[in-house]
């Protein structure tokens, strides 16, 4: 099993950057395909990166592309979220999610294809 700690969310203002970082325990990370969602208030929990296990493959919802880049530090055990020019709109909880694959190409964009998840870590942005 798996755990999965997120941090580096924070109050910005529009404009700024923040990278947010989610450390991988229990299970070395490198088995696993990485993604990041996030949660506005009232609203579901949405894609916004994956990267595949080889960290050779990344993929971004569009409403983040060229703004966010998703990497991954296996000698870490550590997935990173760097999130450039936010956004009000950006405002959510983000959670770093893990999916198990033997495909080092693999990567995944949907919520249910994901069985592990942290605890999410708020990053508000300011007009």
């Amino acid at each position: 099993q798996v755990q999965l700690v997120e941090s580096g969310g924070g109050l910005v203002q529009a404009g700024d950057s923040l990278r947010l970082s989610c450390e991988t325990s229990g299970r070395t990370s490198d088995n696993y395909a990485m993604g990041w969602f996030r949660a506005a208030p009232g609203k579901e929990r949405e894609f916004v990166a994956a990267i595949s296990r080889s960290g050779s493959i990344t993929n971004y919802a569009e409403s983040v592309k060229g703004r966010f880049t998703v990497s991954r530090s296996d000698a870490k055990n550590t997935v990173y979220l760097q999130m450039n020019n936010l956004k009000p709109e950006d405002t959510a909880v983000y959670y770093c999610a893990a999916a198990a694959t033997a495909d080092p190409s693999r990567y995944y964009v949907a919520r249910y294809s994901y069985p592990h998840w942290g605890q999410g870590t708020q990053v508000t942005v300011s007009p």
